[in-house]
């Protein structure tokens, strides 16, 4: 029965995507806002197909036009569907993801944001990219722990990679960054505990095709994801600071997930928390 189920849940995600993928090509190509909204159907349309039954707390910013930097941890790719079926986000990702089979075609079709770690040359370029796309609106995902987890807790967020992407640096503009946490934390309706939650999680020694496989044999994955308060932040903004609040932010968010509380910090109202203003 598992097998079959994995069978099943592939001929429909791939018919989806026959569905999809024509209108998606064509609005990505005009670059109309239509891509956004194909692009969110189809991870909320796979992610029933697969038994993702995600429960959402609080809610993305909205900001009047501008866009919106999203701070999430990282515990596996099941991340990015149950993001992307919540608001029509993109994601940044390592230069190498866009050469994965799958994965880097996905990736490339909602039009992520793809940045190199070592090649310092290229820092500034990525934060132009950056800062135009928050300019024109885009909500874009962020994973600063920089790997993934095995579920249980939040890695520290690397200050190095909010300097990379020009968010509080002197030459920077005004962002917006809004703290996200994500927790794995039911499968066929029995509450996951540390022990089972790594079923989920996506560790770099677990290759992507057997957990992949593993995932599809599953049945029902419950993921809480939980939207803190938003903030702006200034140019000259202390990023060590700001990376030291956002994972705070999502630590008090994920350990109350895990325990099936509501976070405290999940925020629904709109208007923004005061700039920072240390420099």
């Amino acid at each position: 029965m598992e097998t079959l189920r994995a069978v099943f849940v592939v001929c429909l995600a791939l018919a989806i995507t026959a569905v999809l993928l024509p209108v998606h090509l064509v609005a990505q190509w005009r670059r109309w806002p239509l891509r956004k909204t194909t692009a969110q159907t189809w991870h909320r349309w796979v992610a029933r197909a697969m038994g993702l039954r995600v429960d959402v707390h609080g809610a993305p910013a909205r900001t009047d036009g501008h866009g919106v930097l999203l701070v999430a941890n990282h515990a596996s790719w099941l991340d990015i569907v149950a993001l992307g079926s919540i608001a029509p986000v993109s994601f940044i990702a390592k230069d190498d993801v866009r050469d994965w089979p799958i994965f880097g075609l996905l990736a490339r079709l909602q039009d992520s944001v793809f940045v190199s770690r070592e090649a310092r040359a290229t820092t500034r370029t990525q934060a132009e990219t950056i800062a135009r796309r928050l300019a024109d609106g885009d909500m874009i995902v962020l994973f600063p722990e920089g790997t993934t987890s095995c579920g249980n807790f939040v890695y520290p967020f690397k200050s190095s990679l909010f300097g990379a992407l020009g968010i509080g640096t002197e030459n920077g503009a005004d962002a917006t960054v809004q703290p996200v946490a994500i927790a794995y934390t039911g499968v066929d309706g029995v509450p996951m505990g540390r022990q089972s939650r790594p079923l989920a999680a996506w560790p770099g020694d677990i290759g992507i095709g057997p957990h992949l496989v593993r995932i599809l044999r599953e049945g029902r994955i419950d993921i809480d994801v939980g939207f803190g308060d938003p903030m702006t932040v200034a140019p000259g903004t202390n990023r060590k600071r700001l990376a030291a609040e956002t994972e705070s932010a999502v630590r008090r968010m994920m350990s109350a997930l895990v325990r099936g509380q509501r976070p405290s910090s999940a925020g629904t109202q709109n208007p923004l928390r005061t700039a920072y203003e240390q420099r």
